[in-house]
């Protein structure tokens, strides 16, 4: 078998005719946010079944539930039952041959709308890997390999048309995705590297997807970005300047959103991306406050921040607050109320962002001798330089500097 097979692309069935099932004891939010997603993946949702029992190893719900199930894919005409949890392979073929249709997860939905929104080569880069390595986790122990994916939600993406599917195949294409992520890893390195050098400093917009950071990074820069009221709008890094009148170089990073029970191999093959925002100066964890559970997704997100060890400085952006009245009085601080929408508290936002970009930083004029030209040079790549003159004793150079670096140049600094 070659391995280019494995990258051939199924054209996703969509306006399938689904039946959800969530099996758990608190399963009302989850559900409905699936429901959502299958909107996403331009599904029709025909039934929404839960189960409230702790779901089964073997068959993940119960039998009476099964039958249940099983009729209501026979008078609704379902295409196919979607599990709002990661099914084992044993689970799925054991609803298989309860149901008799095809059975796919929250898993498989995610990584379709990841496959569709992908855009750039390192999204489609990191969307195969993570589904590559979802492929991998269904072959073992499944009965008939990949026979169920012969099309339909689920099957977007890298797939095989035949049932010998073989591992080692699916392994080593994981292991070449890999390396050219780590070489994309390496390259955002360096253009971080230089972005620091040159005195950029970096935001980045986090948070759970559709809160509206797309809108907000059009608000804070000017610069138009693609948004839209669906869940993962936008899968790709996007970096625009926001323009100030303090002197920074002020970089606003937007990059994919969060979501509960987001798939660890999601996270993991979009580490790289993320890292553009994990090693930010500053997070905006942007909240859609219109949203019933807005204090549920901020935990979520927050959840997958410290997963992926973002500690830096952090504002709360409670975003959408044209839609409603009063405003929620759960809150995080430090935070800033705004309307990416209509502007409301755009600029408080870029005052507090400036504010805490500041902080710790120094202006000062340095006096450098001219035979002490290896000092300019670290000082430029210290500091944000504002300005250079000469005169009779050295290079005079005024710049912001980090207050913790002050000290390697205690000795020039001007009277």
């Amino acid at each position: 078998m070659e391995i280019g097979i494995l990258t051939e692309l199924y054209e996703t069935k969509t306006h399938e005719r689904v039946i959800l099932i969530g099996v758990g004891m608190d399963t009302q939010r989850s559900l409905q946010e699936l429901e959502q997603l299958c909107s996403t993946a331009q599904l029709e949702v025909v039934g929404v079944f839960n189960q409230k029992i702790e779901p089964d190893n073997r068959s993940y719900c119960g039998k009476g539930k099964a039958e249940e199930l099983r009729l209501a894919v026979i008078e609704f005409g379902a295409d196919a039952v979607i599990a709002d949890d990661e099914l084992s392979p044993k689970q799925v073929e054991s609803l298989e041959d309860a149901l008799d249709t095809k059975v796919i997860d929250r898993t498989a939905v995610i990584l379709d709308i990841f496959a569709a929104r992908a855009k750039s080569s390192e999204g489609k880069i990191q969307v195969e890997l993570a589904q590559q390595k979802y492929l991998y986790s269904r072959l073992t122990g499944s009965r008939t390999g990949l026979s169920r994916l012969g099309g339909g939600i689920g099957t977007r993406g890298p797939g095989e048309k035949k049932l010998e599917t073989d591992r080692r195949h699916i392994r080593n294409r994981i292991s070449e995705l890999e390396d050219e992520l780590e070489s994309i890893r390496r390259h955002r390195q360096l253009q971080r590297r230089s972005r620091t050098n040159s005195g950029f400093k970096t935001v980045a917009l986090m948070g759970y997807t559709n809160a509206g950071k797309s809108s907000l990074l059009t608000a804070l820069t000017g610069s138009l970005t693609y948004s839209e009221n669906i869940l993962f709008a936008t899968l790709d890094t996007l970096t625009r300047v926001m323009e100030n009148d303090k002197g920074l170089n002020v970089l606003i990073a937007d990059t994919v959103g969060f979501i509960d029970k987001l798939p660890h191999k999601l996270i993991d093959a979009f580490r790289s991306t993320l890292e553009e925002s994990i090693e930010a100066d500053l997070l905006l964890h942007v909240v859609d406050v219109s949203a019933e559970d807005y204090d549920v997704q901020m935990d979520v997100a927050d959840k997958v921040l410290e997963e992926l060890n973002a500690n830096q400085k952090k504002i709360y952006v409670f975003n959408k607050i044209d839609n409603v009245d009063p405003l929620p009085l759960y809150r995080k601080d430090p935070c800033c109320y705004i309307s990416a929408k209509n502007g409301d508290g755009i600029e408080e936002l870029k005052e507090m962002i400036l504010e805490t970009l500041s902080q710790g930083i120094q202006r000062l004029t340095f006096v450098i001798p001219y035979d002490k030209s290896g000092v300019v040079n670290r000082l430029f790549a210290d500091g944000n330089i504002l300005s250079t003159e000469y005169n009779d004793v050295g290079t005079v150079i005024t710049a912001e500097i980090q207050a913790d670096k002050v000290y390697l140049y205690q000795e020039f600094i001007a009277e």
